[in-house]
């Protein structure tokens, strides 16, 4: 269901929608009492997927590079201790409080989404090939034309600029929409991307909150 007229993220709708998390089979208990995975897990879950945490109209479809291995072995999206994604989403004024990523299915009922460039996992972002960006960036086209989320947030400057072949690109607002629907480069939330505090990631990711806001 598409987001009524004047809907400002971070309210909860009644709505919420989403294909199940394997997190949810794993264990149950509170959001911060799931076990950490083992070596041998993380090392089983390279090549990987995980679903997407998605709906029909939602006003944000954040799409990152591709899973990491504690993300693959979780079934959790940015689960990496250290990732700052859900921290951003926060402090950006997306989501009410901290959500830790065990909570993913509640951000439909926020009117958020999570999906990939690339589907398949890996221990870094450096191991995509430029072919691997560019089929990626095909298949997130197909998938916001059926979907249909009002904008898209790419949280990837690097891969923004390979997969959609934009070298020149910068953070912030695109001046070409996504099959219909409004595009936007955010810094890589990564622990690794040392040129963003979590001060700075949090205005970049309210920078966006606030052009969603207003339409």
């Amino acid at each position: 269901m598409a987001a009524p007229a004047g809907a400002v993220p971070g309210r909860p709708r009644n709505d919420r929608q989403g294909p199940g998390s394997p997190a949810r089979e794993r264990a149950a208990g509170p959001a911060g009492g799931y076990p950490r995975p083992t070596r041998e897990e993380l090392a089983a879950a390279a090549q990987r997927t995980i679903p997407d945490v998605v709906a029909p109209g939602l006003d944000v479809l954040f799409v990152g590079i591709n899973p990491g291995l504690w993300s693959a072995a979780t079934g959790w999206h940015f689960a990496r201790p250290g990732n700052r994604f859900w921290p951003a989403l926060h402090r950006g004024g997306f989501t009410p409080r901290l959500l830790h990523p065990s909570e993913q299915d509640e951000l439909p009922g926020y009117g958020l989404g999570i999906s990939n460039m690339v589907a398949r996992a890996s221990a870094r972002a450096d191991e995509l090939t430029p072919a691997g960006l560019l089929e990626g960036a095909e298949i997130l086209t197909a998938k916001v034309a059926r979907y249909r989320p009002r904008w898209v947030a790419v949280v990837g400057v690097t891969a923004y600029r390979i997969g959609f072949a934009r070298p020149k690109a910068a953070f912030g607002p695109q001046p070409e929409p996504l099959a219909g629907a409004r595009l936007w480069v955010l810094p890589n939330p990564s622990g690794l991307n040392a040129h963003f505090t979590p001060e700075t990631l949090g205005a970049a990711f309210g920078e966006l909150r606030a052009a969603v806001t207003a339409g």
